[in-house]
Formats: C-alpha cells, sequence, structure tokens
C-alpha cells in the first residue's frame, strides 16, 4: 500500500483522536445523561470542523517540508475533498437516527450514550474496511470499476426512494431481536440490559435503547458500504482515506443535535446527496479513460451540496410563509 503516512503519523493522528473522544466523554457533560442543548452541539461541531481543518494544515506544513510543494497541495486538496464528501453523506445517517429516535420515543438526554457508542463502533468499522479495500483495490484494480458501478446504483436508488420512510416495525434486525432476547416496552434510563425476577428466577431483558443500538451500528455499516468506495475515487491512500473517513465520523454526534429540530428544512437535500453519489459513480467508471482532477471533484461536490441547501431552505420559507399568514387572518 503506497502511503505518505509514516509510523509516527499514524500515532499522533490515533493519539490525537483518542484525546478528542476521551474529552467528549468524560469532560462534556460528564459522561452522563444530560440533554445536548442547541449551543453545546454547534460549539462541538465547530471545534470538530476546527481540528478536522487544522490536522489538513499540519498534513500540508509537513508534507510541504518533507516531499514538496506540488505533493502537499496534491495530498492535502484530496483530503479535503473526502473529508467533504464523507461529511456530506454523513448527514444522511442522520436523518435515518432521526426517525429512529422518533420512532422508540427515545428523549434526548438519552440519546447522548447510544450516539456516542454509534461513534465508536463506526470508527472500528470503517477502520477495518478502509485497509481491507485498500488491500484489495490494489490487488484487484477492476474493484474500482464494480466501486463504480455501486455508487452509481446507489445514488438512483437513493434519489428514487428519497422521501420513502424506513418501516421500522418490520425490521429484521430487530425481529430477531425480538425472537432471541426478551425485551421490555418502556426505557430504564440508559441501561441497555435490565434483570427481572420470573418463577424465582433472575431473567436478563433488553430495552428499548438496545434496539436502537443494535440499528445505529447497522445504519453506520450500511452507510460505511456506501460512503468509503466513495473516496476511492479520490485516492487510495489509506492515511489520507481514514484520517479525513475518522474526522467526519467524530462530528457526527454534534451534527446530530444541531440538526435536530431543523431536519424538516433540508428536505432536498437527499437529492443533492443522490447527485453526488451519481457523480462519484461516474467519476469512478471513468477513471482509467479520463480522470477528473480532484479540485474539480472538490468544486462540483461542494456546488451540488450548497446548491441542494439553498433550494431545501427556499422551499421551507415558501412553505412557512403561506402558513403564517393565515395564523395572521384568524381573529
Amino acid at each position: 500500500m503506497e502511503t505518505i503516512g509514516t509510523w509516527w503519523m499514524w500515532v499522533g493522528f490515533f493519539a490525537l483522536v483518542l484525546v478528542m473522544l476521551a474529552i467528549d466523554l468524560f469532560v462534556v457533560g460528564g459522561g452522563k445523561q444530560h440533554r445536548v442543548s442547541f449551543k453545546e452541539a454547534a460549539t462541538w461541531s465547530g471545534i470538530w470542523v476546527g481540528v478536522s481543518f487544522l490536522f489538513a494544515g499540519a498534513l500540508w506544513w509537513h508534507l510541504d517540508g518533507s516531499v514538496g510543494r506540488e505533493i502537499a497541495n496534491q495530498k492535502t486538496l484530496q483530503y479535503i475533498t473526502g473529508y467533504l464528501i464523507e461529511k456530506s453523506l454523513a448527514v444522511d445517517n442522520v436523518f435515518v437516527w432521526l426517525i429512529l429516535f422518533s420512532f422508540f420515543a427515545i428523549p434526548l438526554e438519552l440519546q447522548k450514550r447510544v450516539l456516542i457508542l454509534g461513534v465508536l463502533g463506526a470508527i472500528v468499522m470503517r477502520t477495518v474496511m478502509i485497509f481491507a479495500g485498500v488491500w484489495l483495490i490494489t490487488q484487484f484494480h477492476w474493484l474500482l470499476y464494480v466501486f463504480g458501478a455501486f455508487l452509481l446504483f446507489t445514488g438512483i436508488k437513493m434519489w428514487w426512494f428519497a422521501d420513502e420512510t424506513p418501516d421500522l416495525a418490520n425490521n429484521p434486525a430487530i425481529n430477531w431481536v425480538r425472537r432471541h432476547m426478551k425485551v421490555t416496552d418502556q426505557l430504564h434510563g440508559e441501561r441497555f440490559f435490565i434483570m427481572k425476577e420470573e418463577a424465582g428466577k433472575l431473567v436478563r431483558y433488553a430495552t428499548p435503547l438496545f434496539l436502537v443500538l443494535i440499528l445505529v451500528e447497522i445504519t453506520d455499516l450500511i452507510f460505511a458500504v456506501d460512503s468509503i468506495p466513495a473516496i476511492f475515487a479520490i485516492t487510495t491512500d489509506p492515511f489520507i482515506v481514514l484520517t479525513s473517513n475518522i474526522f467526519a465520523i467524530l462530528g457526527l454526534r454534534a451534527m446530530y443535535f444541531l440538526l435536530a429540530d431543523m431536519a424538516d428544512r433540508f428536505s432536498l437535500l437527499k437529492y443533492g446527496l443522490a447527485i453526488v453519489l451519481m457523480f462519484i459513480g461516474v467519476k469512478m467508471l471513468l477513471i482509467d479513460l479520463f480522470k477528473i482532477p480532484v479540485a474539480v471533484s472538490l468544486g462540483i461536490v461542494a456546488a451540488i451540496i450548497g446548491t441542494s441547501i439553498v433550494l431545501s431552505l427556499r422551499k421551507d420559507s415558501c412553505q412557512r410563509a403561506p402558513s403564517e399568514s393565515d395564523q395572521r387572518r384568524v381573529p
């Protein structure tokens, strides 16, 4: 595997991730049950984005002094493009989390622990999948075409079913758990399991919070299958792929609480994400015929996401205006 990452760069990156996770787990809210405010979510979203771009600056500075400015510019641009792609696709993950918590009626103060474990699980899964994917691509170049076709198909499917709501009542994973475990009807704080006495014996029961955790991990896996091939269209350097992916994931929890109260305002964003996936899929299918420059890819992805956000906000504003005027007419 060809990579710019030296052993100390890998160690430094993972050390930084561990420090940030420790702060999030044990300092912010003390790791205890509490309701994450909009201000706290906005602050941490800014911190995560800031740390991500500080890392980009440090990467450019190191490469500029060690291998030259051309390589520094190229690799840093690849990192930023990968980060933007992963961050954008993660928004869809956030929307699914909103549906999950709403379906199971999980209050905001109980959501933090589930999301922290979900992020930790996503980091482990993506690390394994990225190294496996990079190895497979170096051994079998034709897999890039498979990934490209998969992303193109996924983008078309996402566009087609953008307004569909997942049928959680008939989810196979939840039905499997219910068949193999006893599940309580009520929440018990942040506990995933409780013990109940039945016929003189203690029986373990899973709580609805455990069911939500399972679905969060499953959705993380599904979205990783979609998003990891997308960055392979930009680079196959495992250091760039992993760092951009992990930094995008680390800000997911804060992004969720930031968007929790206004997700309905971004009704067209899923269509933008679908177009991004289709664009990246086409880019991968053409990789040996015509290579779209990374800077051009970055501009196109940013333009698609930005346009879908602006159009979503305009649509939301137009829908709110008539209802507000109707309310003013009511005597």
